[in-house]
């Protein structure tokens, strides 16, 4: 059994207000009785992609303090591996350069982890300089040329920023992931992908897509507002949000979200 933390959102930009709620959260995980498998930290890292937003998030997120970061390990504050991918908000090469500590490039930031027994691909949807996602040929590549050098019975799960579907309300609806059927047509290529996980819309929700279970989860710098719920929408005053994975044996994902 794999168990997987989520948060997603952190839009860092220098304010105490989204340093406060951030470090919010990573201390809630940091003090849980028994650590989870990894935190995987699904987009909008920063709120303008300025190398000074990931240099803090490197910080609250333990990163930088073990090594290279190309292999994640656990770092003395955090007893488990922090998994990142790209929002629209973030900017490429800052990202690499201040986060990851590679070379700044402005290609796709793709990356595999093996986690327990299963494989976590963390894509980037992120589309430059623009707030809708789409995953590239690129990355499709990627994608591919990963899921051949596996065996084909090691469950995989996708993470990317974007969620490919309509979730009723406007606003991420109007920038969710383009050319969705491209991503179904792998999905339905591949019965190894166990599920989809994603994070962009700032509200914890989940559906189907082509067949496979889609989590999105909630963020960390304020909480949407549906419009059942009121007028405005952004709800800053909600708490923190953050989600738990669980994939089992039988590579069944089970959701369970929290606030803090």
């Amino acid at each position: 059994m794999l168990v997987l933390a989520q948060i997603s959102d952190l839009h860092l930009d220098g304010t105490p207000r989204a340093t406060e709620r951030a470090r919010r959260v990573i201390d809630h995980l940091r003090a849980l009785p028994g650590p989870v498998d990894a935190l995987l930290v699904t987009g909008d890292i920063a709120d303008h992609g300025a190398e000074s937003e990931y240099e803090e998030a490197a910080e609250l997120l333990g990163l930088h303090k073990d090594g290279p970061n190309d292999a994640r390990p656990p770092s003395p504050d955090l007893p488990f591996p922090v998994l990142p991918c790209p929002g629209n908000h973030d900017s490429r090469a800052p990202y690499r350069k201040a986060l990851l500590r590679e070379p700044a490039a402005e290609g796709p930031v793709n990356r595999a982890h093996r986690v327990g027994g299963a494989m976590v691909l963390m894509c980037d949807s992120s589309i430059p300089g623009a707030d809708e996602g789409r995953l590239d040929e690129e990355t499709y590549g990627w994608l591919e040329d990963t899921l051949d050098g596996l065996d084909g019975e090691t469950p995989v799960l996708l993470a990317f920023h974007h969620p490919p579907v309509a979730l009723h309300h406007p606003l991420p609806d109007a920038y969710q992931l383009t050319q969705p059927r491209t991503l179904a047509a792998l999905l339905e290529r591949r019965p190894e992908i166990a599920g989809i996980i994603a994070g962009h819309a700032h509200t914890p929700a989940a559906t189907v897509f082509a067949g496979r279970p889609l989590v999105i989860g909630p963020g960390v710098t304020w909480t949407l507002r549906l419009p059942w719920e009121g007028e405005g929408v952004a709800d800053r005053d909600a708490p923190v949000g953050l989600a738990f994975h669980i994939l089992d044996d039988e590579r069944r994902l089970t959701t369970h979200f929290r606030v803090v």
